[in-house]
């Protein structure tokens, strides 16, 4: 009796297989199949002696868009970046996992204000980065880029949700 069940289960299973392959692959994002780039919108961080450094950036608005962020990117351009917008201000902590490239953090308070900055974020790492304060989004550069650009804490970044424009 069992024997004929498990052989049952075995032919549903092989049959159903090829009609849910669609679904899983659509959930779930990987390296052979990386999740579709977001809406992109122009960000400018103006560094205090004044030097205006642009940025393209993916619009991580949604949970399930924040949820997967840059997981599973293999590469991201020196002038490209995702902003994550919490719409308001709140404890903001990321993390690495499934995230192959490593991403300089950038957390930004609701006034347009660089809060606090963590640089080459491990990749696939399971610790925590916090914003250590409340702040409005959370922007993922190319690792390296805050040390290149010598963004600071204090620098403005303008953007359409800190009520200002590029």
């Amino acid at each position: 009796m069992m024997r004929a069940m498990k052989r049952r289960l075995l032919f549903l299973s092989a049959l159903l297989a090829p009609l849910l392959a669609p679904f899983a692959a659509r959930a779930q994002p990987g390296v052979d199949r990386p999740q579709p780039r977001l809406r992109e919108e122009a960000l400018v961080i103006v560094a205090r002696d004044g030097t205006r450094h642009e940025f393209r950036v993916e619009m991580a608005l949604e949970p399930a868009e924040q949820s997967v962020g840059m997981m599973f990117r293999t590469e991201m351009a020196p002038d490209e970046g995702m902003l994550f917008d919490w719409g308001a201000p709140r404890e903001s902590a990321m993390w690495m996992r499934n995230t192959l490239i490593p991403l300089d953090m950038v957390f930004i308070a609701a006034d347009g204000r660089v809060h606090r900055i963590h640089e080459r974020a491990t990749p696939r790492s399971l610790a925590t980065i916090a914003s250590r304060g409340p702040v409005r989004a959370t922007l993922e550069l190319a690792g390296g880029t805050a040390e290149r650009l010598g963004l600071r804490v204090g620098d403005r970044v303008l953007h359409p949700i800190f009520g200002t424009t590029p």
